[in-house]
């Protein structure tokens, strides 16, 4: 089941991000660290009921933010369509035991259909211009690479821009 996140649900989060953290920096994917994802950066996304999490048998093993915030950073790229009805996704992740069993796919399913029901043009997102794998999953999903983007918070590598128009 996919489901708004509670707050009491936050450091089951945290710590699924934690254990993507780990498992991408054994990959030598410096993408998550420890300035992000924080508490805050989730907390903020619950206040503003953006947060879902994916949850199986009564744990919670993903989570997803699903926005219509564009964040500054993406004010440069060259999107496919116009800006002001797109939808941005943030922070997807599923515990690495959890990993290969098509869950992030769901979760990317529910975001979409969620998209199209809301009346959406666009699904958008950015990826670790150093996670090949991420690359591939939303490219085989029909999404277009536009451009790159930078967190030097978190890397000196850029983020790919991607765009599903719907």
């Amino acid at each position: 089941m996919i489901r708004h996140a509670k707050i009491s649900e936050i450091k089951d989060i945290l710590n699924i991000t934690r254990a993507c953290a780990t498992k991408m920096i054994n990959n030598d994917i410096f993408q998550w660290n420890e300035h992000y994802p924080s508490e805050t950066v989730f907390l903020n996304d619950l206040k503003r009921n953006e947060l879902y999490v994916k949850e199986l048998h009564g744990e919670i093993i993903g989570a997803i933010v699903i926005t219509t915030h564009m964040d500054k950073e993406y004010v440069p790229i060259k999107w496919l369509v116009p800006n002001g009805n797109n939808i941005y996704i943030h922070r997807i992740c599923v515990h690495p035991s959890f990993q290969s069993k098509g869950f992030a796919q769901e979760l990317m399913n529910f975001a979409e259909a969620y998209s199209k029901s809301n009346g959406f043009i666009s699904v958008r997102l950015d990826t670790f211009s150093q996670n090949k794998r991420n690359q591939k999953f939303y490219e085989q999903r029909g999404y277009q690479k536009l451009g790159n983007i930078f967190f030097p918070k978190q890397s000196s590598h850029p983020f790919h821009c991607y765009e599903l128009v719907l």
